[in-house]
């Protein structure tokens, strides 16, 4: 009987002595700071962040396609007419088809034959607010 409970007691006191060994170690280790964690992690996660941003704005800049694209249907053109309706011109061959999408549903509108797409530049697309703008700055001068 002494001798079951001599092992039960080396047994059960071998993990207070595995820890009364290692504090001489935790001791000399250097105390980790809650805030130089935080402030590692916080920045981590902006790095992530930043990247995410940053490849996203590369795949735009340089006209990175989603998967699907076909040589035979392109869209032309788009225009929104609510707040989830949109008028697309869809090329296919040598004709554009005039679609309406909704949630839902996609409905040929008409068949036109196909056209040449006019230039659009920054002139033309801002000409009207650029005019406007030109015309108050002329005002103000005379005053």
């Amino acid at each position: 009987m002494k001798a079951a409970r001599l092992a039960a007691w080396a047994l059960l006191s071998l993990p207070a002595a595995a820890l009364a060994a290692a504090a001489p170690d935790a001791a000399s280790a250097p105390a980790v700071s809650a805030a130089g964690s935080l402030l590692q992690v916080f920045i981590g996660l902006v790095a992530v962040l930043l990247l995410i941003a940053g490849t996203a704005w590369v795949a735009k800049r340089f006209g990175v396609n989603r998967g699907g694209t076909s040589s035979l249907l392109q869209v032309v053109s788009s225009a929104s007419v609510g707040t989830r309706e949109r008028v697309v011109v869809v090329e296919v061959g040598e004709s554009w088809l005039v679609v309406g999408v909704a949630p839902g549903s996609v409905n040929a509108l008409m068949t036109l034959p196909k056209g040449a797409l006019p230039s659009a530049t920054a002139s033309t697309l801002g000409a009207p607010f650029a005019a406007r703008l030109q015309h108050l700055i002329q005002q103000r001068r005379d005053k």
